[in-house]
């Protein structure tokens, strides 16, 4: 079902069903997904996960949207380190879907404390860093994710520990993506793109594939 990978999704066609046939999971990762989108239900009531008005268009703004990064992904297995977790939107996603190695870093307890149900109730292994971006060791990861975290200029600055030649970044930016791009201090090796999202018409997928200072 990766042939609809260029289209744009509704909400209405979003749901369990048309989120694990698109990509072309198991029923048990289905079911997976569908015991994190309960568990997050459930915890938003308590502590603010999400933006509680988007909760009736959940599969659409947060699973199908965290999930598209898979067709952005290498196939063979990789470390991927996402930064500024939060609810697991999209490092814990990813660790469902995929059999990456994912390192979570969040250093809101409770964002972790549902982040660690999660995994377990979903039976997902990931690396969990509870502690500030700025704090983390150094993981070499291959792949660093971010949604919604900080502007590009400050999320790069962020990687800066984690960097090294042959490091991606796949970043879920909204309309400004391309503008945000400009403000990428210059270096002779700047190889970006901006790539549409599934979820939303004027969000973007920022892709550096080689950024070397």
């Amino acid at each position: 079902m990766m042939s609809d990978r260029n289209r744009h999704w509704t909400v209405e066609e979003t749901h369990a069903d048309s989120v694990a046939n698109f990509l072309n999971v198991s029923r048990e990762t289905r079911e997976k997904l569908e015991i994190y989108v309960d568990l997050l239900t459930k915890w938003q009531a308590r502590i603010n996960l999400i933006s509680s008005k988007t909760l009736p268009e959940i599969w659409h703004r947060h699973i199908l949207d965290s999930a598209q990064l898979v067709l952005h992904l290498p196939r063979k297995p990789s470390v991927i380190l996402d930064m500024g977790s939060g609810a697991g939107l999209p490092g814990v996603i990813l660790a469902i879907v995929t059999d990456h190695q994912l390192h979570l870093a969040e250093s809101d307890s409770r964002k972790v404390s549902f982040m660690r149900t999660a995994l377990r109730e979903t039976g997902t292994q990931a690396v969990l860093h509870e502690m500030r971006i700025e704090q983390l060791p150094v993981i070499q990861p291959d792949i660093i994710t971010a949604r919604a975290l900080a502007p590009l200029n400050q999320l790069m600055a962020l990687c800066n520990a984690q960097h090294h030649e042959k490091l991606e970044y796949l970043f879920l930016k909204g309309r400004d993506a391309k503008q945000e791009l400009t403000t990428l201090p210059s270096c002779p090796k700047l190889e970006a793109d901006c790539l549409p999202s599934l979820t939303d018409k004027e969000a973007s997928i920022i892709h550096i594939k080689s950024f070397n200072r």
